[in-house]
Protein backbone atom coordinates (compact mmCIF):
# COMPACT_ATOMS: atom_id res chain seq x y z
CA UNK A 1 0.00 0.00 0.00
CA UNK A 2 2.79 2.37 0.51
CA UNK A 3 4.39 2.05 -2.59
CA UNK A 4 1.19 2.30 -4.28
CA UNK A 5 0.75 5.54 -2.49
CA UNK A 6 4.08 6.89 -3.07
CA UNK A 7 3.97 6.23 -6.86
CA UNK A 8 0.36 8.43 -6.57
CA UNK A 9 2.08 10.97 -5.19
CA UNK A 10 4.77 10.96 -7.77
CA UNK A 11 2.19 10.51 -10.33
CA UNK A 12 0.10 13.67 -9.01
CA UNK A 13 3.12 15.75 -8.97
CA UNK A 14 4.52 15.18 -11.92
CA UNK A 15 0.99 15.77 -13.33
CA UNK A 16 1.14 19.18 -11.78
CA UNK A 17 3.88 20.15 -12.60
CA UNK A 18 3.34 19.81 -16.29
CA UNK A 19 0.11 21.84 -15.73
CA UNK A 20 1.62 24.24 -14.45
CA UNK A 21 4.41 24.32 -16.54
CA UNK A 22 1.94 24.62 -19.66
CA UNK A 23 0.07 26.78 -18.03
CA UNK A 24 3.50 28.89 -16.97
CA UNK A 25 4.23 28.64 -21.13
CA UNK A 26 0.92 30.32 -22.12
CA UNK A 27 1.30 32.97 -19.58
CA UNK A 28 4.72 33.98 -21.00
CA UNK A 29 3.32 33.28 -24.77
CA UNK A 30 0.94 36.41 -23.99
CA UNK A 31 2.27 39.54 -25.15
CA UNK A 32 0.94 43.09 -23.64
CA UNK A 33 0.86 46.12 -25.78
CA UNK A 34 0.66 48.52 -23.39
CA UNK A 35 -0.65 52.17 -24.72
CA UNK A 36 -1.07 55.47 -22.80
CA UNK A 37 -3.65 57.78 -24.24
CA UNK A 38 -3.83 61.36 -23.43
CA UNK A 39 -7.09 63.08 -24.28
CA UNK A 40 -10.65 62.58 -22.82
CA UNK A 41 -12.45 59.12 -21.60
CA UNK A 42 -13.75 58.21 -25.10
CA UNK A 43 -10.17 57.80 -26.59
CA UNK A 44 -9.67 55.52 -24.11
CA UNK A 45 -12.95 53.93 -24.47
CA UNK A 46 -12.11 53.87 -28.20
CA UNK A 47 -8.92 51.74 -27.62
CA UNK A 48 -10.57 49.61 -24.85
CA UNK A 49 -14.17 48.79 -26.49
CA UNK A 50 -13.40 49.37 -30.24
CA UNK A 51 -9.28 49.53 -31.30
CA UNK A 52 -8.06 46.89 -28.74
CA UNK A 53 -10.43 44.24 -29.08
CA UNK A 54 -9.73 44.39 -33.00
CA UNK A 55 -6.26 44.18 -32.46
CA UNK A 56 -6.15 40.34 -30.39
CA UNK A 57 -8.56 39.28 -32.67
CA UNK A 58 -6.27 39.64 -35.56
CA UNK A 59 -3.29 38.77 -33.16
CA UNK A 60 -4.08 36.27 -31.02
CA UNK A 61 -1.55 35.99 -28.04
CA UNK A 62 -1.52 39.05 -27.65
CA UNK A 63 -3.28 41.74 -24.91
CA UNK A 64 -3.72 45.45 -25.81
CA UNK A 65 -3.73 47.37 -22.28
CA UNK A 66 -4.69 51.07 -22.38
CA UNK A 67 -4.35 54.09 -19.36
CA UNK A 68 -5.72 56.99 -20.07
CA UNK A 69 -3.50 60.43 -18.67
CA UNK A 70 -6.72 63.23 -18.86
CA UNK A 71 -6.90 66.10 -21.55
CA UNK A 72 -4.78 68.90 -22.76
CA UNK A 73 -1.58 69.37 -22.16
CA UNK A 74 -1.97 68.04 -18.48
CA UNK A 75 -2.51 64.84 -20.08
CA UNK A 76 0.33 64.56 -22.55
CA UNK A 77 2.99 65.73 -19.90
CA UNK A 78 2.70 62.84 -17.84
CA UNK A 79 3.23 60.49 -20.45
CA UNK A 80 6.07 62.53 -21.56
CA UNK A 81 7.59 62.48 -17.58
CA UNK A 82 7.11 58.69 -17.76
CA UNK A 83 9.44 58.58 -20.86
CA UNK A 84 11.88 60.92 -19.24
CA UNK A 85 12.24 58.94 -16.31
CA UNK A 86 13.39 55.96 -17.82
CA UNK A 87 15.40 57.57 -20.34
CA UNK A 88 16.90 59.21 -17.19
CA UNK A 89 17.72 55.80 -16.01
CA UNK A 90 19.29 54.57 -18.67
CA UNK A 91 16.58 51.54 -19.06
CA UNK A 92 17.28 49.30 -22.12
CA UNK A 93 13.52 48.85 -22.71
CA UNK A 94 10.99 50.87 -22.05
CA UNK A 95 7.35 49.55 -20.89
CA UNK A 96 5.39 51.89 -22.67
CA UNK A 97 4.63 50.96 -26.61
CA UNK A 98 2.26 53.51 -28.05
CA UNK A 99 1.13 56.60 -26.83
CA UNK A 100 -1.55 59.08 -28.28
CA UNK A 101 -0.32 62.52 -26.89
CA UNK A 102 -1.20 65.85 -27.75
CA UNK A 103 0.46 68.62 -30.13
CA UNK A 104 2.28 70.83 -28.03
CA UNK A 105 3.78 67.74 -26.03
CA UNK A 106 4.20 65.42 -28.85
CA UNK A 107 6.89 68.55 -30.65
CA UNK A 108 8.71 68.40 -27.19
CA UNK A 109 8.94 65.10 -27.02
CA UNK A 110 10.54 64.35 -30.44
CA UNK A 111 12.89 67.43 -29.16
CA UNK A 112 13.87 65.67 -26.27
CA UNK A 113 15.03 62.30 -27.99
CA UNK A 114 11.97 60.36 -26.56
CA UNK A 115 10.18 59.32 -29.62
CA UNK A 116 10.54 57.02 -32.84
CA UNK A 117 11.29 57.84 -35.86
CA UNK A 118 8.71 54.92 -37.70
CA UNK A 119 6.06 56.80 -40.13
CA UNK A 120 8.10 55.28 -43.25
CA UNK A 121 8.25 51.41 -42.48
CA UNK A 122 4.77 50.76 -41.89
CA UNK A 123 1.80 50.76 -45.00
CA UNK A 124 -0.38 53.70 -43.93
CA UNK A 125 2.64 55.81 -43.77
CA UNK A 126 1.70 57.28 -47.12
CA UNK A 127 -1.77 58.55 -46.18
CA UNK A 128 -0.16 61.02 -43.35
CA UNK A 129 -0.77 63.93 -46.00
CA UNK A 130 -1.95 66.69 -43.48
CA UNK A 131 0.42 69.66 -42.11
CA UNK A 132 -0.03 68.68 -38.86
CA UNK A 133 1.33 65.22 -39.67
CA UNK A 134 4.57 67.29 -40.88
CA UNK A 135 4.37 70.20 -38.18
CA UNK A 136 3.38 70.12 -34.21
CA UNK A 137 3.08 73.78 -33.30
CA UNK A 138 6.18 74.83 -35.09
CA UNK A 139 8.40 71.75 -34.49
CA UNK A 140 9.36 69.47 -37.24
CA UNK A 141 7.73 65.94 -36.30
CA UNK A 142 7.55 64.52 -39.53
CA UNK A 143 8.00 60.98 -39.97
CA UNK A 144 7.54 60.43 -35.78
CA UNK A 145 3.67 60.46 -36.10
CA UNK A 146 0.72 59.23 -37.19
CA UNK A 147 -2.45 61.22 -36.51
CA UNK A 148 -5.21 59.59 -34.90
CA UNK A 149 -7.63 62.28 -36.24
CA UNK A 150 -8.33 65.51 -37.07
CA UNK A 151 -10.18 67.61 -34.66
CA UNK A 152 -11.56 71.15 -36.27
CA UNK A 153 -13.36 73.49 -35.01
CA UNK A 154 -16.33 75.83 -37.36
CA UNK A 155 -18.65 78.13 -36.99
CA UNK A 156 -22.39 76.55 -36.30
CA UNK A 157 -25.50 78.49 -37.53
CA UNK A 158 -29.05 78.46 -37.26
CA UNK A 159 -30.12 78.53 -41.03
CA UNK A 160 -34.03 79.65 -39.69
CA UNK A 161 -32.30 82.67 -38.30
CA UNK A 162 -28.89 82.84 -40.33
CA UNK A 163 -30.25 83.57 -44.21
CA UNK A 164 -27.03 84.27 -45.26
CA UNK A 165 -24.45 82.84 -42.74
CA UNK A 166 -20.73 85.08 -42.88
CA UNK A 167 -18.28 83.56 -45.09
CA UNK A 168 -15.27 85.28 -43.38
CA UNK A 169 -14.48 87.17 -40.37
CA UNK A 170 -14.97 90.19 -41.91
CA UNK A 171 -18.58 89.06 -42.67
CA UNK A 172 -19.46 87.65 -39.47
CA UNK A 173 -18.27 91.37 -37.96
CA UNK A 174 -20.62 93.08 -40.04
CA UNK A 175 -23.48 90.85 -39.40
CA UNK A 176 -23.15 91.01 -35.29
CA UNK A 177 -23.00 94.49 -35.89
CA UNK A 178 -26.39 94.79 -37.54
CA UNK A 179 -27.29 91.89 -35.53
CA UNK A 180 -26.13 92.32 -32.01
CA UNK A 181 -26.35 89.11 -29.38
CA UNK A 182 -26.83 86.95 -32.31
CA UNK A 183 -23.59 85.40 -31.90
CA UNK A 184 -22.32 83.58 -29.00
CA UNK A 185 -18.72 81.96 -27.66
CA UNK A 186 -16.93 81.55 -24.38
CA UNK A 187 -14.17 83.85 -24.92
CA UNK A 188 -10.76 81.83 -23.56
CA UNK A 189 -12.73 80.25 -20.74
CA UNK A 190 -14.12 76.66 -20.08
CA UNK A 191 -13.36 75.25 -23.40
CA UNK A 192 -11.47 75.39 -26.29
CA UNK A 193 -13.89 76.07 -29.18
CA UNK A 194 -14.23 80.00 -27.70
CA UNK A 195 -9.63 79.76 -27.99
CA UNK A 196 -10.30 78.68 -31.58
CA UNK A 197 -12.38 81.43 -32.55
CA UNK A 198 -9.94 84.00 -30.62
CA UNK A 199 -6.96 82.54 -32.57
CA UNK A 200 -9.17 82.49 -35.64
CA UNK A 201 -9.72 86.32 -35.04
CA UNK A 202 -5.83 87.28 -34.26
CA UNK A 203 -4.57 84.75 -37.79
CA UNK A 204 -7.19 87.43 -39.65
CA UNK A 205 -6.30 90.47 -37.99
CA UNK A 206 -3.17 90.20 -35.98
CA UNK A 207 -0.59 89.96 -39.31
CA UNK A 208 2.38 87.43 -39.45
CA UNK A 209 -0.26 84.30 -39.20
CA UNK A 210 1.99 82.24 -41.26
CA UNK A 211 5.06 82.84 -38.64
CA UNK A 212 2.78 82.78 -35.47
CA UNK A 213 1.52 79.20 -37.05
CA UNK A 214 5.04 77.80 -38.15
CA UNK A 215 7.78 80.28 -36.44
CA UNK A 216 10.20 81.35 -36.06
CA UNK A 217 8.80 82.83 -32.59
CA UNK A 218 9.92 86.44 -32.92
CA UNK A 219 7.88 89.13 -30.80
CA UNK A 220 7.57 91.82 -33.21
CA UNK A 221 5.60 89.66 -35.29
CA UNK A 222 3.47 90.28 -32.89
CA UNK A 223 3.12 94.52 -33.47
CA UNK A 224 -0.50 94.05 -34.87
CA UNK A 225 -1.69 92.52 -32.43
CA UNK A 226 -3.07 95.30 -30.07
CA UNK A 227 -4.73 96.40 -32.64
CA UNK A 228 -6.72 92.94 -33.44
CA UNK A 229 -7.26 92.91 -29.50
CA UNK A 230 -8.49 95.96 -29.32
CA UNK A 231 -11.08 95.65 -32.14
CA UNK A 232 -12.11 92.13 -30.59
CA UNK A 233 -12.69 94.14 -27.07
CA UNK A 234 -14.91 96.26 -29.33
CA UNK A 235 -16.77 93.31 -31.13
CA UNK A 236 -17.21 91.90 -27.62
CA UNK A 237 -19.69 94.50 -26.55
CA UNK A 238 -21.95 93.09 -29.15
CA UNK A 239 -21.60 89.27 -27.93
CA UNK A 240 -23.20 86.69 -25.62
CA UNK A 241 -20.74 84.64 -23.76
CA UNK A 242 -21.89 81.08 -23.35
CA UNK A 243 -20.91 79.31 -20.41
CA UNK A 244 -18.66 76.90 -22.61
CA UNK A 245 -18.37 74.31 -25.48
CA UNK A 246 -21.33 72.58 -24.24
CA UNK A 247 -22.67 75.37 -23.36
CA UNK A 248 -22.72 77.09 -26.93
CA UNK A 249 -24.15 73.96 -28.24
CA UNK A 250 -26.96 74.14 -25.59
CA UNK A 251 -27.91 78.18 -26.45
CA UNK A 252 -27.63 77.47 -30.36
CA UNK A 253 -30.03 74.75 -29.66
CA UNK A 254 -32.48 76.76 -27.41
CA UNK A 255 -32.77 79.87 -30.41
CA UNK A 256 -30.64 81.84 -27.91
CA UNK A 257 -28.18 82.72 -29.98
CA UNK A 258 -27.83 82.38 -34.09
CA UNK A 259 -24.49 81.30 -34.31
CA UNK A 260 -21.32 80.18 -32.58
CA UNK A 261 -17.76 78.27 -32.45
CA UNK A 262 -18.20 74.80 -31.80
CA UNK A 263 -15.59 71.34 -32.60
CA UNK A 264 -17.13 69.82 -35.35
CA UNK A 265 -17.38 65.76 -33.83
CA UNK A 266 -19.06 67.01 -30.63
CA UNK A 267 -21.75 68.94 -33.33
CA UNK A 268 -22.42 65.68 -35.22
CA UNK A 269 -22.17 63.59 -31.95
CA UNK A 270 -25.32 65.47 -30.44
CA UNK A 271 -26.94 65.81 -33.82
CA UNK A 272 -26.68 61.86 -33.60
CA UNK A 273 -28.05 61.64 -30.11
CA UNK A 274 -30.73 63.99 -31.11
CA UNK A 275 -29.65 66.89 -28.66
CA UNK A 276 -29.32 69.50 -31.81
CA UNK A 277 -32.15 70.73 -34.21
CA UNK A 278 -31.86 68.72 -37.33
CA UNK A 279 -31.58 71.96 -39.17
CA UNK A 280 -28.42 73.13 -38.17
CA UNK A 281 -25.46 73.94 -40.19
CA UNK A 282 -21.58 74.33 -39.97
CA UNK A 283 -19.39 77.00 -42.14
CA UNK A 284 -15.02 77.66 -41.59
CA UNK A 285 -14.55 80.85 -41.45
CA UNK A 286 -11.95 81.98 -44.34
CA UNK A 287 -9.02 83.22 -43.29
CA UNK A 288 -9.38 80.00 -41.19
CA UNK A 289 -10.12 78.50 -38.07
CA UNK A 290 -7.77 75.78 -35.98
CA UNK A 291 -8.01 72.31 -34.99
CA UNK A 292 -6.46 70.01 -33.89
CA UNK A 293 -5.08 66.16 -33.86
CA UNK A 294 -4.13 63.53 -31.20
CA UNK A 295 -1.32 61.59 -32.21
CA UNK A 296 -0.09 58.03 -32.48
CA UNK A 297 3.72 57.50 -31.58
CA UNK A 298 5.96 55.03 -30.29
CA UNK A 299 8.89 55.68 -27.51
CA UNK A 300 11.99 54.99 -28.33
CA UNK A 301 12.82 52.35 -26.36
CA UNK A 302 9.73 50.51 -26.86
CA UNK A 303 9.42 46.77 -25.57
CA UNK A 304 7.21 45.80 -28.47
CA UNK A 305 8.36 47.91 -31.18
CA UNK A 306 7.09 45.90 -33.97
CA UNK A 307 4.03 44.90 -32.50
CA UNK A 308 3.43 48.81 -31.89
CA UNK A 309 3.95 49.55 -35.59
CA UNK A 310 1.38 46.64 -36.35
CA UNK A 311 -0.85 48.63 -33.97
CA UNK A 312 -0.71 51.77 -35.57
CA UNK A 313 -1.11 50.79 -39.00
CA UNK A 314 -4.52 48.87 -38.28
CA UNK A 315 -5.31 51.99 -36.52
CA UNK A 316 -4.93 54.30 -39.35
CA UNK A 317 -6.16 51.93 -42.20
CA UNK A 318 -9.17 53.36 -44.04
CA UNK A 319 -11.42 50.86 -42.84
CA UNK A 320 -10.68 51.56 -39.37
CA UNK A 321 -10.94 55.07 -39.98
CA UNK A 322 -14.00 55.03 -41.45
CA UNK A 323 -15.71 52.69 -38.75
CA UNK A 324 -14.17 53.93 -35.75
CA UNK A 325 -12.66 57.24 -35.68
CA UNK A 326 -15.69 58.30 -38.36
CA UNK A 327 -18.73 56.57 -37.40
CA UNK A 328 -18.04 55.87 -33.82
CA UNK A 329 -16.75 59.31 -32.61
CA UNK A 330 -17.46 61.72 -36.35
CA UNK A 331 -13.90 63.07 -36.21
CA UNK A 332 -12.29 63.91 -39.53
CA UNK A 333 -10.12 61.24 -39.87
CA UNK A 334 -6.53 61.61 -39.10
CA UNK A 335 -5.53 59.82 -42.78
CA UNK A 336 -6.10 61.51 -46.66
CA UNK A 337 -9.90 61.13 -46.45
CA UNK A 338 -10.02 60.41 -50.10
CA UNK A 339 -8.87 57.05 -48.81
CA UNK A 340 -11.30 56.69 -46.31
CA UNK A 341 -14.20 57.34 -48.37
CA UNK A 342 -15.05 54.15 -50.44
CA UNK A 343 -15.01 52.89 -47.16
CA UNK A 344 -17.79 54.65 -45.82
CA UNK A 345 -21.36 55.06 -47.11
CA UNK A 346 -22.63 57.96 -48.54
CA UNK A 347 -24.81 59.09 -45.89
CA UNK A 348 -22.28 59.15 -43.12
CA UNK A 349 -19.76 60.79 -45.66
CA UNK A 350 -22.18 63.86 -46.32
CA UNK A 351 -23.19 64.01 -42.98
CA UNK A 352 -19.37 64.76 -41.74
CA UNK A 353 -18.40 66.44 -45.24
CA UNK A 354 -21.63 68.06 -46.57
CA UNK A 355 -21.27 71.45 -44.81
CA UNK A 356 -17.20 71.61 -44.06
CA UNK A 357 -15.84 69.26 -47.65
CA UNK A 358 -12.00 68.53 -47.45
CA UNK A 359 -11.60 71.10 -49.67
CA UNK A 360 -12.90 73.64 -46.98
CA UNK A 361 -10.42 71.80 -44.49
CA UNK A 362 -7.27 72.08 -46.50
CA UNK A 363 -8.49 75.49 -47.30
CA UNK A 364 -9.08 76.51 -43.66
CA UNK A 365 -8.29 73.98 -41.65
CA UNK A 366 -5.46 75.76 -39.37
CA UNK A 367 -3.30 74.45 -36.85
CA UNK A 368 -3.05 76.52 -33.36
CA UNK A 369 0.36 78.73 -33.08
CA UNK A 370 3.45 77.90 -32.30
CA UNK A 371 3.38 77.65 -28.65
CA UNK A 372 5.22 80.58 -27.17
CA UNK A 373 3.00 82.56 -29.31
CA UNK A 374 0.21 81.10 -28.05
CA UNK A 375 1.29 81.57 -24.60
CA UNK A 376 1.93 85.15 -25.59
CA UNK A 377 -1.79 85.14 -27.12
CA UNK A 378 -3.67 84.19 -23.81
CA UNK A 379 -1.74 86.50 -21.89
CA UNK A 380 -2.46 89.67 -23.51
CA UNK A 381 -5.92 88.52 -24.51
CA UNK A 382 -6.62 88.33 -20.64
CA UNK A 383 -5.19 91.68 -20.41
CA UNK A 384 -6.59 93.54 -22.94
CA UNK A 385 -9.80 91.83 -24.32
CA UNK A 386 -11.10 89.91 -20.91
CA UNK A 387 -14.39 88.49 -21.24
Amino acid sequence: MKKTHRSLVRTLVTSLAIGLGTWSGLAQAQTTLNVISGGSQNMVDYVTDYLGPLFEKQNPGVKVKVVGTGPDDAGSQKMMEKLQAQKSANLATWDTDVIVPNQQKTGEMVRDGLLLKYRDTIATGKYAVSQSAKQALGVNVDGYVMPMFESQTAMAYNPDLVKNPPNSYDELRAYVAKNPKSFGYNGLKNGMSGVAFVVGWMYAYGGNAQVVQQGPYDVKSQAGWKSAFSDLKAFNQQVVFTPGNAGTLDMLNRGEIAMGPVWVDMFHSWKAEGRLAPNLRLKILSPGMPGQPYYYAIPAKAKNIELAKKFIALATSPEVQAEGIVKRFNWYPGIDANVVKPALDAKTWNQLFVDVTPADLAKNGKPFPLAPFFKDLREQYEAQVQN
